[in-house]
């Protein structure tokens, strides 16, 4: 799976998390690694444009969860944990929604893959890349 990483200057630097093509078991690990290297190279503000993902399995719900508690200096579940991720995933959505991870571009299967699960309200979401990055 191509992960693209990019820096952009908006009122605040953001990374830009590109991810293409399906995201799932095959490749949420990888996902997961790219934003922790950004995130320990100084990322703050996360962007993640999943504009050209079609799909995303149970695994890609892990890695936006595990993403979204790193870029807040969490430590995130160990994703081989299987339904103990889930369990944690479904203990933050009782937090609302976080403000360093935001997203961009939802596909109707992964727009729908979220809205199911409830991680749809725990993201900021956006259809415009220069307004996304100017909301952080």
């Amino acid at each position: 799976m191509p992960l693209t990483v990019e820096q952009v200057e908006g009122r605040v630097r953001v990374t830009v998390l590109e991810v293409h093509g399906d995201l799932d078991y095959s490749n949420y690990l990888d996902v997961i690694s790219r934003a922790r290297e950004a995130y320990d190279a100084g990322a703050r503000h996360l962007l993640i444009d999943l504009t050209d993902v079609p799909f995303m399995g149970s695994s890609g719900l892990v890695a936006l969860h595990s993403i979204a508690l790193l870029m807040m200096g969490q430590e995130a579940p160990d994703p081989e944990a299987g339904w103990d991720s889930f369990h944690a995933l479904g203990r933050s959505l009782t937090s609302g929604v976080q403000a360093p991870v935001k997203l961009l571009g939802l596909q109707p299967k992964v727009e729908q893959m979220l809205e199911r699960t409830g991680l749809k309200r725990f993201f900021e979401i956006h259809v415009d890349r220069d307004q996304a990055i100017g909301s952080f």
